[in-house]
């Protein structure tokens, strides 16, 4: 335990010797330390995790963990370290607001890869509903390219369809009235095979001549029609079979499909912003904790020891300067 002690009040930035005289002071620089150390070892998860989401790579991402853990650990420490106690409130904010400005930031970045890990379930789901998005856009965009020509096929298909068709109406019509001249229902009322039922068959025959021609010829044009229209299809599916279907996984998707579910979610936005305050207050405790607390035997013995440094400087660039007067003056 007295060696864990140790480590902690090491984190802590303390001079160790001179808290060793303020034993009243070694469980408040404890915490402290114990707080920076486990602010670097959540870092160091945070940051490996991120270089897992990437890369994938095991022996990289432990490397990278280590180093990012040991560089947020070092900068909290000597943010911490920095801060000095004044007896003067205002003066000591204003001092600590730049570290408690980057303490905030520094809890930020670390709280986001453990916040993609909290809902690594939702946002993967969320993924494949931006991939299906994403494909959806890639084909409604090639569709765009070929939709103008099919749809002026497809018309002229119905244009020549109709036109097949109303020729046929009209040949069905005047076989009706011949049959019906033949046969007396209609007409002259007279049943006979006569010169009006001969002229009405003529019609009905060039009319039938008439549907053979403009089905034969808008036949073949529809057959080319359709040929042109299935060429263009199979180029379609060829091109949307073509499309990149790579899974989006990256670390700035999952960054986007976290903010999408928060922007849609309530619950998932609270927790998204409680789980950023948490670090943000574990990162700023050790500079409040300094801040807040009353003046004690430690700093009043840290700040004897560094007058006692600069008393002792002063002196010393006295006596250099005595000696290079008198050298002076002897050489005169």
């Amino acid at each position: 335990m007295k060696r864990i002690g140790d480590f902690f009040l090491f984190c802590s930035g303390a001079h160790v010797p001179l808290l060793r005289r303020a034993p009243t002071e070694t469980n408040k620089y404890g915490g402290i330390g114990a707080t920076i150390f486990f602010t670097g070892l959540l870092a160091a998860f945070s940051g490996g995790y991120a270089l897992w989401s990437v890369f994938g790579q095991l022996w990289s991402t432990l490397l990278f963990g280590l180093i990012w853990g040991l560089m947020i650990f070092n900068l909290d420490r000597y943010i911490v370290s920095g801060m000095k106690k004044r007896n003067k409130f205002s003066s000591e904010f204003l001092m600590a607001l730049p570290r408690i400005v980057l303490a905030i930031l520094i809890a930020i970045v670390i709280s986001k890869p453990l916040e993609l890990q909290v809902f690594g379930k939702e946002i993967r789901q969320e993924l494949i509903v931006m991939e299906q998005q994403v494909f959806k856009t890639q084909e409604d965009n090639v569709l765009a390219r070929y939709k103008q020509r099919m749809t002026e096929l497809n018309g002229e298909i119905a244009l020549l369809e109709h036109g097949i068709q109303t020729q046929a109406l009209r040949r069905d019509t005047l076989q009706k009235i011949a049959q019906e001249e033949a046969d007396g229902t209609g007409g002259s009322r007279v049943k006979n095979l006569g010169p009006i039922y001969k002229a009405k068959k003529a019609d009905a025959d060039s009319a039938g001549m008439a549907l053979q021609k403009i089905t034969a010829e808008n036949g073949a044009l529809i057959a080319s029609k359709r040929q042109e229209l299935a060429g263009i299809d199979s180029t379609f599916k060829a091109t949307v079979a073509q499309l990149d279907r790579t899974h989006i996984d990256g670390l700035a998707s999952q960054l986007d499909a976290l903010g999408h579910l928060t922007e849609r979610s309530i619950p998932v936005r609270w927790a998204n912003w409680f789980i950023t305050l948490l670090f943000i207050t574990i990162e700023t405790a050790p500079v409040f904790v300094k801040l807040i607390s009353p003046r004690g035997p430690y700093d009043d013995l840290l700040e004897a020891h560094e007058h006692a440094f600069i008393i002792h400087r002063k002196e010393t660039i006295e006596k250099r300067e005595r000696e290079y007067e008198n050298r002076m003056m002897v050489v005169r």
